[in-house]
């Protein structure tokens, strides 16, 4: 620890784990009224307020346990629609609530049924297309959805693909179905027939680097992210009507990330890569002007998250990262920028420490774009290296594909602040990087994919990052199994772990997952291993920490919801019961209302609660006690209280 790290004030998990003061801020499309989410007796609900009178605002949602997450505008701004599940079970249902009567409606009113937003229009402002599986979990049928009265239609039932994409007339276009290779197939569909053949195709190589983006508002250009015959996904406008193709953009070490496209024609007028940091970049003089004079004045990153029917008014998030978010209303007309909120200004003048983009080299040469972030006072003279070791937690992501980024995060923030250096791998398979880096995963679970986070642990020691015996190795999903495997194939690396919602057995992962991924599942086969031949059972046994659970040497957490439909809380069963079997100490936490990953701020605060007292007891760091963190949230202790320092007191006052 360094000397200096007790001169810096401990961040209150509440402030960083609790509810935010306002987040999710958006304009209603014709740009007269604000709706946010905020707490309304606890609890994160939808807030609505005219666009000139935010001093008017009052609750227009009532949820009384589960915190609502997210909330958009009907295309009409007649009503706030939201998406909400059960305890984590993510079988989301489509809900409304009326500006004018301010009544709410349960639009998809089934049960077991996840719903999918197929198509909006900019045009036809008073329905939707959606996808809802409540026919048969595998296959979401396609239905045009009435705003105005909640009637449903059936367009299209699916028995086949994996996925649609309309047009502004609000028609269906397009059929997605993966093919035998483990690509995708793309099928037109013509008055509502898909045609027989696919009119492009890739091969599972590029499956996840190349996807449709959009058509223009008259079906004229269809605009393509797309890595076929190049190595990142590049931008492309591809002449429905011909089949040419023209590239707009393209990157050499990162794909195309985002777009930004005219409101009235749909035409793409500038397009972000994500390589490191976010950079966008402008088609559109007047988009141009309008970024430019953002950057002027906007610290760190930018993001717009919501924009008028006339393009006028745009709703402006910025993440300074040692500063508490903000968002702003930005007339680009008038220009002028009007502070919104600030997300969590509870964190305002909190010792927020900056994240340091850098590349580190994998053994066989492959570069992984990574993140650094050091505990306060570690380091003096801002080299981006502390003066000496500190402890380090290596955090690792989810998915696998998906990634980290540039940014603010509660959980980085959090450790940091506690006293240990934080390091983000982007290791191969994460998205966003190009095929070859996404590829060079393709069955490698617990080799290569974990070789790379080995090769940053070393990369840290040989910087002076850490020493060799204080890391610790922590992660949700994805990030939960690189825990389990750091412990159990390579225990000499880590000091502990914490597993979050992650997977023990690949084998029963696969025959576990949520139907409506079926339609997916060659994917899983093709990057995993194929459960279903010797030799592809084989390596996922291989890669599987359940099997080697008696190599565990080192404390280990694990924290589980019970209603996760993607990693079941038996993958977290059989790796405790196999410890415990063998006499191996573990900790295990198991939160009966909650999912892959924990939504009510009650079980986040007692998950970090048990888990900074866990680190502390290991690594050295800070931690607040537990106190009534325990009490306030539905954990319960399955195995090991003994093992974390004041768990034991907890549950007693519990």
């Amino acid at each position: 620890m360094t000397a200096s790290l007790d001169a810096f004030a401990l961040i209150p998990r509440e402030h960083l784990f609790g509810n935010p003061t306002r987040a999710a801020g958006r304009l209603s499309p014709d740009g007269k009224w604000l709706s946010w989410l905020a707490p309304l007796d606890g609890v994160l609900n939808i807030w609505l307020a005219p666009r000139d009178d935010q001093a008017a605002a009052k609750p227009i949602t009532r949820s009384t346990e589960r915190p609502i997450r997210s909330q958009f505008w009907a295309p009409d701004s007649s009503a706030v629609l939201y998406i909400q599940d059960k305890g984590g079970d993510e079988n989301f249902l489509l809900y409304a609530v009326n500006v004018a009567s301010g009544d709410e409606t349960t639009l998809t009113p089934f049960e077991n049924t996840r719903v999918d937003i197929v198509g909006s229009s900019e045009t036809i402002r008073d329905a939707l297309l959606i996808g809802l599986n409540n026919r048969d979990p595998q296959f979401h049928d396609v239905h045009r959805l009435n705003l105005a009265t909640g009637a449903l239609e059936l367009v299209y039932e699916n028995n086949a693909y994996a996925g649609f994409m309309a047009d502004d007339s609000l028609t269906l276009r397009m059929a997605m179905a993966q093919n035998e290779a483990g690509g995708t197939d793309y099928f037109r569909i013509v008055d509502n027939v898909v045609e027989a053949d696919p009119f492009e195709t890739t091969a599972m190589e590029d499956s996840l680097t190349t996807s449709p983006a959009g058509y223009t508002t008259d079906g004229s250009i269809l605009y393509w992210l797309d890595s076929r015959g190049r190595d990142t996904g590049a931008l492309f406008a591809q002449d429905t009507a011909t089949g040419q193709r023209t590239l707009i953009a393209e990157h050499d070490k990162a794909d195309i990330s985002g777009t930004l496209s005219h409101k009235q024609t749909g035409e793409v007028l500038a397009y972000s890569v994500n390589y490191l940091k976010t950079q966008w970049t402008a088609i559109d003089p007047d988009i141009k002007a309008a970024l430019d004079w953002l950057g002027e004045r906007l610290d760190g990153e930018f993001a717009i998250t919501s924009r008028t029917y006339d393009d006028r008014t745009w709703i402006v998030a910025n993440d300074p990262v040692t500063t508490p978010a903000q968002t702003f209303i930005y007339d680009r007309e008038a220009e002028t920028l009007t502070p919104f909120y600030v997300t969590r200004p509870e964190l305002e003048g909190a010792p927020l420490q900056p994240m340091h983009p850098i590349e580190i080299d994998a053994r066989d040469g492959l570069t992984l774009p990574s993140y650094l972030t050091l505990p306060p006072g570690s380091d003096p003279e801002a080299t981006g290296r502390p003066a000496t070791p500190v402890p380090m937690v290596l955090l690792v992501h989810g998915g696998p594909w998906a990634r980290d980024a540039y940014g603010f995060s509660s959980h980085v923030q959090w450790l940091a602040n506690r006293g240990y250096a934080v390091l983000q791998v982007n290791f191969r398979g994460s998205t966003g990087f190009g095929k070859s880096f996404l590829n060079a995963a393709n069955k490698q679970w617990g080799l290569a994919m974990h070789d790379d986070l080995i090769d940053a642990v070393e990369w840290a020691v040989a910087e002076g990052v850490t020493a060799k015996d204080t890391v610790a190795i922590m992660g949700g999903s994805y990030g939960g199994y690189a825990t389990l495997a750091g412990l159990t194939f390579t225990p000499e690396v880590f000091a502990c772990g914490v597993d979050i919602v992650g997977p023990s057995n690949l084998e029963t992962l696969l025959a576990t997952i949520p139907p409506y991924w079926a339609p997916l599942v060659k994917t899983f086969h093709e990057r995993m291993g194929d459960p279903s031949t010797p030799e592809g059972l084989a390596a996922l046994k291989a890669a599987s920490p359940l099997y080697k659970a008696d190599q565990i040497t080192k404390p280990l957490l694990i924290l589980q919801g019970a209603n996760d439909p993607r990693v079941k809380q038996s993958e977290s069963d059989q790796i405790v019961g196999a410890m415990t079997k063998a006499g191996i100490p573990v900790t295990y936490v198991l939160f009966p209302d909650e999912g892959h990953g924990f939504a009510r701020p009650v079980n986040s605060i007692a998950d970090s609660a048990i888990t900074e007292n866990f680190l502390a007891s290991t690594l050295g760091g800070r931690s607040e006690p537990i106190g009534e963190t325990l009490a306030a949230s539905t954990a319960e202790i399955l195995e090991g209280a003994e093992h974390v320092a004041g768990l034991e007191a907890a549950l007693k006052g519990a």
